[in-house]
């Protein structure tokens, strides 16, 4: 059992490592919400496509910290997916 919980963590380890940037226009809101998200592009499209279609009144994402962003699904103007990138790690870039 302990080397499947180790093998376990480095998978979850491995998926955080990726980050989906999605942003989010709003119908009224001069801004628009920008998230990294640890879902892949395939997970949050089909969240969006739930919301769009009906099937959630709302659009709830959570971010790679935890926090979740709920949007009414009747207000989306757009939402834009990003590819999946990898966290770059250090002080800046070369």
């Amino acid at each position: 059992m302990l080397g499947t919980a180790r093998q376990n963590a480095h998978i979850t380890d491995r998926r955080r490592d990726i980050a989906v940037e999605v942003k989010i226009g709003v119908q009224h809101a001069p801004r628009e919400i920008v998230l990294e998200s640890g879902q892949s592009a395939e997970e949050v499209e089909r969240v969006v496509a739930d919301a769009l279609a009906g099937k959630s009144p709302l659009l709830s994402l959570e971010d790679e910290r935890g926090r979740k962003v709920v949007v009414p699904a009747d207000r989306l103007a757009y939402v834009e997916i990003g590819a999946p990138t990898a966290r770059k790690v250090g002080f800046g870039t070369l």
